[in-house]
Formats: C-alpha cells, structure tokens, sequence
C-alpha cells in the first residue's frame, strides 16, 4: 500500500535534509516532491502568485506518487491555511497511510541552521521572519512534531520505523 509522508516547518528547520536522507533509506520507488523545487524551479513562481500555481500541480503529483511510487515524501513550508486543498486531495488519495510531521524549532534555530546550508546568502533573516509562520500545525492531519533536540539521524530514524512498522 502506497504510503506518503509530508514533512513541514518554516524554512531552515532541516525538512529538506530530512526528505533526501529518507529518500535514500526507502531507496528506489521513492518519489520526493520539494514545495521549493516545483514553485521556484520548476513554475519560476514567488509568494501569492506561488500559491495558487503551485496548489494544482503538487495535488497531481501527489495522485502521481499516489499511482506509481511505494513512498512518496512531500516537504515544504506548506502553509496549513494556504494549502488546506492539498492536504485534503492527500487524506482522499491515501486515507490513513499519512505520516505527517513538523519541524517546530525556535526562529533563532532555523537561523542558524541557515547560515550551515550552501544557499545561505540567497536569503538572510530579513526574509526568514517575513515567512515565519509559529505553530503552523494542520487541523487535518495528526503531526508528529519534532523539536531542536530532535536531530537529522533520529528523525529519519523515526520515520522510518513509523512508516514501515520496522
């Protein structure tokens, strides 16, 4: 049965990190759909313009993963208000094998987890505190939320084990 695990949190808290790392464990027929990769990437899209562009294609590619993939991991910033038709197009598609979880770190946290990543100086702190979003949690969906002390190796350990009953 096809499983799909959505990671969120605001920027710089380790989702993306996370989702490549899980990708590798679960290995081929692991499909990874990165909010960033198909707003900026792919549509060339920012802010409200990115929203409402981006919502139908991460529903379709969560039909597509839905179809096709073992697992699928969606990760992004994902605004629970702005994104609510996804989440549900996601509950109708896989019922109940979502394994969903929030990075909920401290502002001062994802900072400094930013300044460690290789894109650093695309966007500073000025940019971090305008997307910020505090306990951003879905009403429709359980989270499982992960806090700073939660680190890169535990967290995909976690997931794997939930996902998988290992």
């Amino acid at each position: 049965m096809p499983k799909l695990i959505v990671l969120r949190g605001n920027s710089g808290s380790g989702k993306t990190t996370a989702a490549k790392a899980l990708q590798e464990r679960f290995g081929p027929n692991t499909m990874l759909i990165s909010h960033d990769m198909v707003r900026m990437q792919m549509l060339h899209v920012w802010g409200r313009e990115g929203v409402l562009r981006s919502l139908p294609l991460l529903v379709e590619l969560l039909r597509y993963g839905r179809q096709h993939s073992e697992v699928t991991i969606l990760e992004g910033i994902l605004p629970a208000g702005d994104y609510r038709p996804l989440f549900e197009a996601a509950l109708e598609a896989y019922g109940t094998d979502i394994f969903a979880y929030y990075y909920d770190l401290p502002f001062e946290e994802t900072l400094a987890r930013h300044r460690t990543k290789p894109n650093c100086h695309d966007f500073g702190e000025e940019e971090m505190r305008r997307w910020w979003r505090e306990k951003d949690l879905l009403p429709m969906l359980r989270e499982i939320v992960f806090t700073k002390e939660v680190g890169l190796e535990e967290a995909v350990e976690t997931i794997y084990r939930q996902v998988t009953g290992k």
